[in-house]
């Protein structure tokens, strides 16, 4: 077990190009504003065009579009895996217990966007612009009604979030980088799960946990990185923070609205048999 963790820490946070890698603006993929501005320009009029083209788009089938699916969500499950072990990994292997849990929740306000944390961020954000293939393949299954305003505004949105984690140093990222990977590991097992014919009983656990991490953030924000802030020693990003909590705030406003549509009905039914 110890030769796994060894080999594991090597591998995903003490490997040269990720230890030594720095996030600079104008510079590494993806790092400015345009390059944002474009991706979900393009993300929201293809996604806009082909929703209301799709009756004429040819139909591919379930002999192609499955196993396409299936492919799609195991590398993101793969990836969604790697990325919550290797900035778990990256915390846990500092010398310094109080840092690894500072580190966490609120960087110092002169940090570098350096380091194997600052890699994962990196990794995390290229890794939305992968996802939008997810609405590609419901346009292209003309899964329509699955097309919601909750989905085209999470994988909107999300892509600019963590931009701004990257060009502010954003405190807390680590924990939101963390907890939305781990539930991706879930969300994505299960979309692999269906695409190859096995439909699991655990759907609404899918939605459960996808709340469950807007109150966890929004929670340990509230009650340590902004007291740490306004009356500790400060932390970095906290600007942004704020957009990343309105973003939460509406993700599990609109999460909470898709629970109740759901599963609301299903209990209500079960109480009437």
């Amino acid at each position: 077990m110890a030769s796994v963790y060894t080999t594991l820490t090597y591998w995903l946070v003490h490997h040269p190009y990720i230890a030594n890698f720095t996030w600079t603006e104008g510079e590494t993929l993806g790092s400015t504003v345009f390059f944002v501005s474009v991706v979900v320009s393009v993300y929201l009029s293809a996604t806009f065009i082909l929703r209301y083209t799709v009756d004429s788009l040819p139909s591919l089938g379930p002999r192609i579009l499955k196993p396409i699916t299936a492919v799609h969500s195991f590398i993101l499950f793969l990836l969604s895996l790697t990325m919550a072990v290797g900035c778990t990994l990256s915390l846990i292997s500092s010398q310094d217990p109080k840092a690894r849990l500072f580190d966490a929740v609120c960087f110092p306000v002169d940090v570098k966007p350096k380091g194997p944390l600052f890699f994962w961020a990196q990794v995390f954000y290229l890794s939305k612009i992968l996802e939008f293939v997810d609405t590609l393949l419901i346009i292209l299954n003309k899964s329509i009604h699955r097309l919601s305003f909750l989905h085209v505004y999470h994988h909107a949105t999300v892509v600019i979030l963590c931009y701004l984690w990257l060009r502010t140093r954003q405190s807390m990222f680590p924990v939101s980088l963390v907890t939305n990977s781990t539930v991706h590991v879930i969300m994505y097992g299960y979309y692999f799960l269906c695409a190859v014919g096995s439909r699991p009983k655990w759907k609404k656990l899918v939605t459960n946990v996808q709340m469950g991490q807007f109150v966890f953030g929004l929670g340990l924000g509230a009650v340590w990185m902004l007291p740490e802030h306004y009356f500790g020693s400060g932390c970095c990003g906290i600007w942004a923070s704020y957009f990343n909590g309105v973003f939460s705030s509406s993700l599990l406003a609109l999460f909470y609205n898709f629970h109740s549509k759901n599963y609301g009905k299903t209990i209500t039914s079960r109480k009437n048999d």
